[in-house]
């Protein structure tokens, strides 16, 4: 790509250092523009608003980068540069996080870093998503930072990927030189424990609170949850098309 057009977005909110820092790494490839949820919205997933209008405001975050932050989820931000902000121009690439905790395993359903590059991927504009393995807003994105440039020169400059791709990409939150590698896995199969905490408002009202814990069940080795635990960085190719391919087989019943 010639001096490529890249998209960076997130779900932590415009200001979290996690897309400072994301940014920093994509200016070194590219021209960067930048279209942001104003406020954090993780867990938000694939949602989209429909029912309220969406607000943008150009501002003055990242130096020498144009920049707009959006009163829309992070699927929003990504249809609205898509379709309004760079309507006239070809996205090359488009960069969704550093998102501050993992997005490892099935917590890709769930993420609103993940469905905004899926979102991207959709559109036809090959995507990355970036998690880091701390979920302070204090965390240190400067090892991630340096694994994420090596690999876009890698992709970008040495492997010159051409078409589309969706990759999840998630880093162990260690010291640089400490980091194994990279491996190429599957999305592990582990799920969170829910609990909802009861309690009563200062108004009297009853109301519940999400809370729990992360099954890390799987594992195995080939597994994102494995690589992570041994100190690589995982790497899941992903895509948006949800079509359990088994089953078609499983319930051609149905049509005699």
């Amino acid at each position: 790509m010639a001096n490529p057009l890249i998209l960076v977005t997130n779900d932590d909110g415009i200001v979290a250092p996690g897309i400072k820092a994301l940014v920093n790494v994509a200016k070194q490839f590219g021209e960067v523009f930048v279209v942001a949820p104003d406020k954090p919205q993780s867990g938000k997933g694939h949602g989209i608003t429909i029912s309220d209008p969406i607000r943008i405001r150009k501002v003055d975050v990242f130096e020498g980068v144009t920049s707009y932050e959006c009163s829309g989820t992070p699927v929003d931000c990504v249809k609205l540069a898509k379709t309004v902000l760079l309507k006239d121009r070809e996205i090359s690439l488009c960069l969704s996080g550093i998102n501050h905790g993992s997005n490892s395993s099935i917590n890709i359903i769930y993420s609103g870093t993940m469905s905004a590059a899926m979102e991207a991927h959709l559109e036809g504009i090959p995507s990355i998503g970036f998690s880091l393995l701390d979920y302070s807003f204090e965390a240190d994105f400067s090892s991630a930072s340096q694994h994420i440039a090596e690999l876009l020169r890698f992709i970008l400059h040495k492997q010159k990927l051409q078409g589309n791709y969706l990759l999840n990409v998630n880093i162990p939150a260690i010291p640089y030189e400490e980091i194994k590698g990279y491996k190429i896995c599957r999305q592990a199969d582990a799920r969170w424990i829910e609990e909802y905490v009861e309690a009563i408002d200062p108004k009297g009202q009853q109301y519940f609170w999400l809370t729990g814990s992360f099954d890390h069940s799987d594992m195995e080795e080939g597994t994102d949850n494995y690589a992570l635990s041994e100190g690589y960085i995982s790497i899941v190719p992903s895509m948006y098309d949800l079509t359990d391919y088994k089953g078609i087989k499983r319930f051609k019943f149905l049509e005699d």
